[in-house]
């Protein structure tokens, strides 16, 4: 059938035996890996919480190269792991149920990686691909600027040719760990003349640690800094740091953002279930599980789980990055978790209504403050909704 609302994927939610001893093999390394000097990142770095235990999670992020924990899905002959699909879910899961701490090498790992071995050339999978892996180098993107946000193709910072570097001048903003990074993967125009636009814009690598490159963070309302202001002043990167031709970086742009929706978003969806499984044991000692309305609401956030879990599967399970499970994927998530967010602080009773101390929040506060900026970042619900109407369900485009 090719009507995509009645069209659906079969996935085999069966564990083999290799999947099962695997589990097993992942589960008892993370137990122990996350004792003695790395308890203290146990549950740490989450959103919310970007800037928590910094220094021991740079140094988990080397001990899990060290021990080859990382890139675990990428090819073997780019020194990943090469895992099967239900293998990286299940590595994904489990570093969830363990509370993980939030991975600082996530952006190289996940997105510049794969972009590198799709699209990037043997000098440059030989350059950057090993300080991925060993956690020794952390990337950031650039992506959103003031004026280009979810409408990528008007960036405006410019990268022109000066000898042998690309020179740089711009401003992009809500960059995820910018103050930490030592490298970014940054979208310019490069030709002013182009169009459509978006045929004017190069991919480059842009070294951090250098003069002309200032990183102002942006206070949340959660107290922390997870995002950045980035700007270039005649910043430089050497002329060989583009991925792909000059003028043609749209392509590989959009070739990370495929690689956004990779097996990862299940161990994200197994971090939300630990936030919701902590959030109904407060509700239960409190005694608020009793109101009969609160209870209803907690099954329909059980409910959505599963749903998540599901399409989640179903949507890795298609080798097209632009399926209609992919659309509607974070769509789903960043909606229920902005009303768990919700939830969570209901649950939790008068007691969300103040902070012991200062301005330190307690877990269900801390989600549902975070939980606000879902809907808007990686794609806003509004950009979402437009793709899936013109995308998958092929409706009129809308008017310009």
């Amino acid at each position: 059938m090719s009507d995509p609302l009645v069209r659906l994927r079969l996935v085999d939610l069966r564990s083999s035996p290799d999947d099962l001893a695997f589990r097993a093999e992942i589960r008892d390394w993370l137990e122990t890996a996350l004792s003695g000097e790395f308890a203290v990142t146990r549950g740490r770095g989450g959103p919310g919480d970007e800037g928590g235990v910094v220094d021991e999670r740079l140094a988990w992020e080397r001990h899990l190269g060290a021990s080859g924990w990382t890139c675990v899905g990428w090819p073997t002959e780019h020194g990943g792991r090469g895992l099967p699909l239900m293998q990286q879910v299940i590595f994904n899961e489990e570093y969830a149920r363990a509370k993980g701490p939030g991975r600082l090498g996530h952006i190289g790992e996940t997105l510049l990686g794969p972009t590198l071995i799709e699209f990037g050339d043997d000098e440059q999978r030989s350059r950057f691909l090993p300080g991925i892996r060993d956690g020794s180098e952390i990337w950031c993107q650039g992506y959103s600027e003031p004026d280009a946000g979810s409408d990528l193709a008007n960036v405006g910072t410019r990268a022109e040719l000066d000898g042998d570097d690309w020179v740089i001048n711009g401003q992009k903003v809500w960059t995820s760990w910018a103050q930490w990074s030592q490298w970014c993967f940054v979208l310019c125009r490069t030709d002013w003349a182009a169009a459509p636009r978006h045929r004017g814009i190069s991919y480059l690598l842009v070294p951090m640690d250098q003069p002309g490159v200032e990183i102002r963070p942006i206070r949340q309302i959660t107290g922390d800094a997870d995002f950045n202001e980035v700007f270039f002043h005649d910043a430089r990167t050497s002329a060989a740091n583009i991925v792909g031709e000059p003028n043609q970086g749209w392509k590989v742009a959009m070739g990370t953002l495929a690689f956004e929706r990779g097996a990862s978003t299940l161990g994200q969806q197994l971090g939300f279930t630990n936030e919701f499984d902590a959030a109904v044991e407060l509700a239960r000692r409190s005694g608020r599980l009793d109101d009969p309305a609160l209870r209803q609401r907690v099954a329909d956030a059980w409910i959505g789980l599963q749903i998540m879990r599901l399409n989640g599967m179903r949507m890795l399970s298609n080798p097209d990055p632009a399926s209609a499970e992919a659309m509607i994927s974070k769509l789903f998530w960043s909606n229920w978790h902005r009303d768990f967010g919700e939830l969570a602080v209901d649950l939790a009773g008068p007691d969300a209504m103040t902070t012991e101390t200062g301005y330190e929040l307690s877990a269900e506060q801390q989600v549902f403050m975070f939980s606000r900026s879902d809907t808007i970042y990686a794609g806003s619900n509004e950009i979402q909704r437009n793709i899936i109407g013109e995308r998958a369900l092929a409706l009129p485009k809308e008017p310009r």
